[in-house]
């Protein structure tokens, strides 16, 4: 696109080398890089100076970025043929004089167009286009997909070529197959632009535009516009097949997503996750060819909105009897850009709704996990409970057999100490150490429950 969409980020190779300004002793600051190439930019793709009779056949060709380079390679073959200066590696524009024919050349963001510029006409003015004076081998080994193939003829009031302009069935007749005409008087009534917006039989669209006080750089302008008409309503209708192929995949994803959003409320705790990967399936699918085709709604809107720009600096004036340009972009070109626009906004609204429905159900299943991690510690704890129960039930048990056999030991040493002729009474000493050994084994089991227990820090 131009304007708002060609090729700013022209190399390096185009900026234009110049010395730091100064004025008188003072000296500018340094320059930015992109100043000289920033301020080009407004001057580039000038139109050409057109004095009628002239042949105009245009070409727009669809490229995408490994095409590029073989384009360039292709003018520089063109120009060393034709023994004039090639264009420099890297550049946007090229307009030279070959001779035989006038080229200019044109690289936007998405194609590229060729402008072959021939003088003179004849009664047919499009029966010898411009093109016929382009080598045919030359041409057949462009790179690229056309878009756009127009001639344009550029006729002198009150000529042949012009005939009788109140008289537009027999141009119509003549050069336009008979096809009802659309066009009015332009650029204030300076001129006067006929198209049918047809493609012919030989695969090209025709314009006639009649010189009744152009001057050489209007009538370039006024060609220009009519050329960038017919390129940038083809350009926005690139998304019009896109818009078709996806309105089947709207409504099948809406009918999913109605099916989903209905099964939530009564969903079970095994249905959740179920419905979770079906709603980011979805949403992995919406958003994959949300991604794929925006750049394509977006780029339509912008073309179409060039379209109707460059309508509105034709200043067209109504001939009697002729659909104007307006008229005819208006009833043809603005539907199908609202069919763009609204199913553009349609996708936008679906992949807003299925996030927000993944949205609520994560958080249903998120607060459903917590509801099982909570039900998961409320048993860690009873579980922990009982285990404390068990300990203290062991415990207990613990200390009654230590202290048995530690009693019973107790009772062997005083029965020895007996039998050695000690005055001790066995069964006495026993009966004593049963609660001195049943309190000691109870503090020391307390107190090593008690360091097993302590937090850590």
């Amino acid at each position: 696109m131009t304007d708002t969409l060609s090729d700013a980020d022209r190399s390096a190779g185009d900026a234009v080398t110049a010395p730091k300004p100064a004025t008188g002793s003072r000296v500018f600051p340094l320059n930015h890089p992109q100043r000289f190439v920033l301020n080009d930019e407004v001057h580039a793709r000038p139109p050409e100076s057109l004095v009628a009779p002239m042949r105009v056949s245009y070409l727009a060709l669809l490229l995408d970025r490994r095409q590029r380079e073989t384009e360039w390679q292709g003018l520089c073959d063109l120009a060393q043929r034709f023994r004039i200066a090639a264009p420099a590696p890297g550049v946007s524009h090229y307009s030279a004089d070959f001779g035989p024919f006038r080229l200019t050349w044109e690289r936007h963001t998405e194609f590229s167009r060729y402008k072959f510029i021939v003088a003179g006409a004849g009664e047919d003015p499009f029966a010898e286009p411009a093109i016929a004076a382009v080598p045919a081998d030359w041409l057949a080994g462009l790179p690229g997909q056309t878009m756009v193939a127009a001639h344009v003829a550029l006729a002198q009031a009150g000529s042949e070529e012009a005939s009788d302009l109140s008289d537009l069935n027999d141009i119509a007749s003549r050069l336009f197959g008979g096809n009802a005409l659309i066009g009015g008087a332009v650029a204030g009534g300076a001129a006067v632009a006929l198209t049918d917006f047809r493609i012919q039989a030989d695969g090209w669209s025709r314009f006639l535009v009649v010189d009744r006080s152009l001057t050489p750089r209007q009538a370039g302008r006024t060609i220009q516009r009519l050329l960038e008409i017919d390129t940038y309503k083809i350009m926005a209708l690139l998304a019009l097949p896109v818009a078709r192929e996806l309105v089947p995949f709207l409504a099948e994803h809406e009918q999913e997503l109605a099916r989903i959003a209905g099964a939530m409320p009564e969903a079970d705790l095994e249905a959740e996750p179920v419905l979770l990967d079906r709603l980011t399936r979805v949403a992995a699918e919406v958003e994959s060819r949300e991604a794929d085709n925006l750049y394509r709604f977006s780029a339509a809107a912008a073309y179409y909105e060039l379209v109707r720009r460059r309508i509105e600096d034709l200043r067209e004036q109504r001939i009697q009897g002729l659909q104007t340009f307006s008229e005819f972009i208006e009833q043809r070109l603005a539907p199908a850009m609202n069919t763009c626009r609204a199913v553009a906004a349609r996708q936008d609204s679906l992949s807003s709704r299925v996030a927000h429905a993944t949205q609520l159900l994560s958080t249903r299943v998120d607060l459903t996990r917590e509801r099982q991690n909570q039900a998961v510690l409320e048993s860690m704890n009873r579980r922990a409970k009982l285990q404390l129960r068990l300990q203290s039930t062991v415990e207990g048990l613990s200390v009654a057999a230590v202290t048995y056999y530690v009693v019973g030991l107790v009772g062997y040493a005083a029965k020895g100490l007996h039998s050695a002729g000690v005055e001790v009474n066995p069964e006495l000493t026993m009966g004593i150490a049963i609660p001195i050994v049943a309190g000691a084994v109870a503090f020391g089991l307390h107190r090593i429950r008690r360091v097993v227990t302590r937090p850590f820090v």
